[in-house]
């Protein structure tokens, strides 16, 4: 971040409002106790290998729990472990947010949670969705993906899911050719923004399903019509429910080989900075 501040300042701040500024769930007043509901209980390793702590820390996370419960018995809750302030627990609601409760069950936040460091204000939020990333993109195959590749040595990789009737991805694509040129291989995947099925699920798929992928593509994200047909076993759904699943909400959405996620169009020469190759 480009401000700097005190770290023990923001800290006291952010303390005083996990405390004393969270909102409270609403009680029922006729809470169903027998209601089924799934829970985990995740200790963190230095306290679940010692015993009678770890006998406390379960009884702790009972109690955020029957709290939880008898205030929104309609819900499902899964206690992660300890968050990194002592005494708050981090759970994670099902098909939900993550919620930092108080070890007494009665105080919660919802939202991101920010980490004070010499370099400056980190998301712990976005830093584990970025480890989550690099880990997925290290292990996956390219094999489904439509990919650009340079005449030369490739010294950056870029992962890129697009929809061909969104006017920045036409943009980008435009510069792809600038892209190779300074050594980056473009990788696509499919988003189809309206969804399945749909108009441009239609057309991306018939590049999937081409001969000449890289080809069709291009005529396709250029409004030109093409002979290809929509075949029954295209990538374009598991491509479109994987970008949801890392985060991917629009087009184009880059993501780096670091688990770096950058969401809509830059020009080439930005992301050559970015990726520190040459022009």
């Amino acid at each position: 971040m480009d401000f700097k501040i005190k770290s023990q300042s923001l800290l006291v701040i952010f303390l005083l409002c996990c405390f004393f500024g969270a909102a409270v769930f609403a009680t029922k007043e006729n809470a169903n106790e027998g209601s089924q509901m799934q829970t985990q209980l995740v200790a963190p390793e230095d306290k679940a290998v010692q015993g009678e702590p770890g006998d406390v820390l379960q009884s702790e996370t009972n109690s955020v729990l029957k709290n939880l419960l008898t205030a929104r018995p309609d819900l499902q809750f899964t206690v992660l472990g300890m968050s990194p302030i002592p005494g708050v627990y981090e759970v994670q609601v099902k098909n939900g947010p993550v919620l930092f409760v108080h070890e007494a069950g009665q105080f919660l936040l919802q939202g991101d949670l920010l980490q004070v460091r010499a370099d400056g204000i980190v998301s712990l939020k976005e830093e584990k969705e970025i480890n989550k990333r690099r880990e997925i993109f290290a292990k996956r195959s390219a094999e489904d993906m439509i990919i650009f590749k340079p005449e030369g040595e490739t010294q950056a990789i870029m992962n890129v899911f697009t929809d061909v009737d969104c006017g920045y991805c036409r943009k980008f694509h435009r510069e792809v050719p600038q892209l190779n040129a300074m050594g980056v291989e473009v990788r696509y995947l499919a988003f189809p923004r309206a969804g399945i099925p749909s108009g441009s699920y239609d057309k991306i798929a018939k590049a999937w399903c081409a001969e000449d992928q890289q080809d069709v593509l291009t005529k396709v994200k250029n409004g030109q019509k093409v002979d290809a047909k929509v075949c029954e076993d295209n990538p374009i759904a598991e491509h479109y429910a994987f970008g949801n699943s890392i985060g991917v909400t629009g087009t184009p959405a880059i993501i780096l080989m670091d688990g770096t996620l950058i969401p809509g169009y830059q020009p080439a020469a930005s992301f050559a900075k970015l990726l520190g190759v040459s022009p």
